[in-house]
């Protein structure tokens, strides 16, 4: 396949400032913004590649261990999580978590794993949705393992009470601050973030009422060039998803999925427990409109990076929030979805080609397989 060359866009994007909500109009002339275009080669590296499961998350190790997880969202689906060796993948932690089966208890068992990260400490952090096919938990399964890369053990598996988690509620994707002790979640279902004390267990969902965590109705999101409409005929909207910590830990970034707009808060209204709804939601802040995305990250730099659904490409959001396009490829980034960065400057990507799925094609799967994990130099 022949690597494209990418077109940088950069947009000078000012806090409150707002784009055009047209998809394909990622500039808006009349809010003065601007637009600078320049060239150059940038090379999409494939990391792993896997022809038979879809798969959504990717994590990497310190030591350039790399880790990729698998919803069980269609009938086609085996493990849950694995670590890649020798570009084959081999369940992780082990085969026992990796063999649940509709019927079974999956509170020990990996059931529907939406997410993996990897923390500063030498541990991988596991999202298990436990709501298979995106429907309602399974059996009250949703949890979050902490496993320990030294010696690939499980070290603690984190559960949540009803009123936290429940059979509505789609826990997505995770950001670990072992600093101050707390985890971060994003409920893409309902909306909402959920906030964990690491050291003590205890959780809570917040701002799940927010405008800030729900998808703008009013928002055209067409991935394909036209939205994306389910088997009952209603278009896909999907809340509160992709969520990136500040390096100094001070900013918890999040958005809803199926718009362009983009939020964050003060990490410390999250971590008190006594804080109230109402002063959580005026403490957050809306910072404007730029792309579509999933997942996001921060470099150790304070860049934020997206996957811009609507135009197969990855953008960067630098500290003062101008936007510049780093790498389009509409061959290779069909649906990039969540992300990690080495040690050695590589951002890694997966992509979960969501908008093929047969659940918006009349129950015919159009995936381009194979499935893939990339990576690129930033």
């Amino acid at each position: 396949m022949k690597l494209t060359y990418l077109t940088a866009i950069t947009m000078s994007v000012t806090l409150f400032t707002a784009c055009n909500n047209n998809s394909s109009t990622k500039v808006n002339s009349q809010e003065n913004t601007t637009k600078q275009v320049a060239e150059q080669e940038i090379a999409l590296q494939e990391v792993f590649a896997d022809s038979t499961y879809q798969l959504t998350g990717v994590a990497v190790a310190k030591d350039n261990r790399v880790f990729v997880n698998y919803p069980y969202w269609l009938d086609t689906h085996s493990y849950s999580v694995v670590e890649v060796k020798d570009g084959k993948p081999v369940p992780y932690p082990d085969a026992e978590w990796n063999s649940f089966r509709k019927g079974e208890d999956g509170q020990n068992k990996f059931v529907c794993v939406q997410a993996v990260v990897t923390d500063d400490k030498g541990f991988l952090w596991v999202v298990d949705a436990a709501g298979i096919g995106l429907g309602k938990v399974y059996q009250h399964s949703a949890k979050v393992l902490k496993i320990n890369l030294t010696n690939n053990k499980v070290e603690k598996i984190y559960r949540f009470p009803e009123n936290v988690v429940g059979e509505d509620v789609y826990i997505n994707d995770i950001r670990v601050d072992n600093e101050n002790g707390f985890a971060y979640l994003t409920n893409s279902n309902t909306g909402g973030i959920l906030v964990l004390n690491i050291n003590s267990g205890n959780s809570r969902l917040v701002l799940a009422s927010s405008a800030s965590v729900k998808s703008d109705p009013n928002y055209h999101f067409s991935p394909l060039r036209t939205e994306l409409k389910k088997g009952d005929g209603s278009l896909l909207k999907v809340n509160s998803d992709g969520i990136a910590l500040t390096p100094d830990k001070q900013y918890l970034y999040f958005k809803p999925l199926t718009d362009n707009r983009l939020y964050r808060i003060k990490t410390d209204l999250l971590q008190n427990f006594s804080t109230g709804e109402d002063a959580l939601n005026k403490g957050v802040e809306d910072l404007g409109k730029f792309v579509t995305t999933d997942g996001m990250i921060f470099d150790k730099q304070g860049n934020l990076y997206f996957g811009d659904l609507e135009q197969n490409s990855i953008v960067k959001i630098t500290p003062d929030l101008k936007m510049q396009t780093i790498v389009q490829d509409s061959e290779k980034l069909i649906w990039p979805d969540s992300y990690s960065i080495s040690e050695d400057g590589y951002l890694y990507i997966s992509n979960s080609q969501i908008q093929l799925m047969p659940w918006f094609h009349n129950g015919a799967a159009q995936f381009k397989k194979p499935f893939r994990v990339l990576k690129i130099k930033i």
